[in-house]
């Protein structure tokens, strides 16, 4: 097939579900970001940013229910992603790595975890609220957007993070300078995403031109593969796929939009919100924040400052 590898990349079972699936839309392939899938992207060793997180021993959310549920297991389970590297990254060894990891294991830590004790759960984008609302995760770090939408179903702490909409493509690539030359292009996102909802809206390209997995790692095999045109998503997923293969993929640069990355929690747990807040504001202001970007996600290139928590 002449596929490309890269570091990003599932196993070779992972690409022939992804190859059956390539081009029906809102068909997602057989796998996904599922543990027990054994999809387990190929990389280099994880590196962390250095910061380290000791458990609170003291910590305590009154009126918390999750935090009680916490508290009585003696360990916190945290839906994730896998594949998406200087974020939620999980490597050839099994260790975890990137800006959403060690925001997720800061938490945990303020909720008086011992980060070694989290259980990670790796969910797909359009499972997020369901895994919440089901109690199957405490909460959810992996770049996911606010949205007044999801607020109907979870709630959210933060944003402790802010990105933009836009498209990967192929260095050698000319016709694609934003997203007002999609049409006739076939686009790639993962299903149930803000993005590829984005897409559909905006109408940017056809609707049989709109292709759909469960990873983005699926979709930039594609692109490498040359049965897409472009992926789009966020610019910090982007920049991290773009690092790791420089020769080959580029970020077009012009974000469209504004995401709000926050950390999703149990809907109707204000007590548990309000506390994830105030734990993001002190990482802010003492600069706990700062290290972990820099040291993750801020090696792409690219600065960043902490935004504002938008409490509700």
């Amino acid at each position: 097939m002449g596929m490309k590898r890269v570091a990003v990349f599932a196993t070779a079972a992972t690409f022939a579900f992804t190859l059956a699936a390539c081009g029906k839309e809102g068909t997602p392939t057989a796998s996904g970001d599922s543990t027990a899938s054994g999809a387990a992207p190929v990389s280099d060793t994880c590196q962390s940013s250095g910061a380290t997180f000791t458990a609170d021993s003291a910590a305590a959310v009154a009126g918390s229910a999750t935090f009680d549920k916490i508290k009585s297991a003696g360990k916190v389970v945290v839906g994730v992603k896998f594949d998406q590297p200087n974020l939620g990254y999980k490597d050839t060894s099994g260790k975890r790595c990137g800006f959403d990891i060690e925001v997720a294991q800061y938490i945990a830590s303020k909720l008086g975890v011992d980060p070694a004790k989290i259980e990670y759960k790796e969910i797909p984008s359009a499972n997020r609220e369901t895994a919440i609302k089901g109690g199957e995760i405490d909460y959810y770090v992996g770049t996911y957007s606010i949205t007044d939408k999801r607020k109907a179903d979870v709630a959210f702490a933060g944003p402790y993070f802010v990105a933009g909409q836009d498209l990967l493509v192929r260095k050698d690539e000319s016709a694609i300078t934003g997203k007002e030359t999609l049409k006739g292009k076939k686009v790639c996102s993962a299903t149930g995403s803000t993005p590829i909802q984005r897409v559909r809206d905006e109408k940017l390209t056809e609707p049989e031109n709109i292709v759909e997995f469960k990873t983005y790692s699926e979709c930039v095999s594609q692109l490498l593969d040359k049965k897409v045109d472009a992926v789009t998503t966020d610019d910090a997923i982007l920049k991290g796929y773009a690092a790791q293969n420089s020769t080959d993929l580029k970020v077009v640069g012009k974000p469209f939009s504004t995401e709000k990355y926050g950390i999703g929690l149990p809907h109707d747990d204000k007590a548990l919100r309000d506390y994830v807040n105030n734990q993001l504001e002190a990482a802010f202001k003492d600069g706990t924040w700062q290290k972990i970007y820099d040291g993750t996600l801020g090696k792409s290139g690219s600065p960043a400052t902490p935004p504002a928590v938008e409490r509700y």
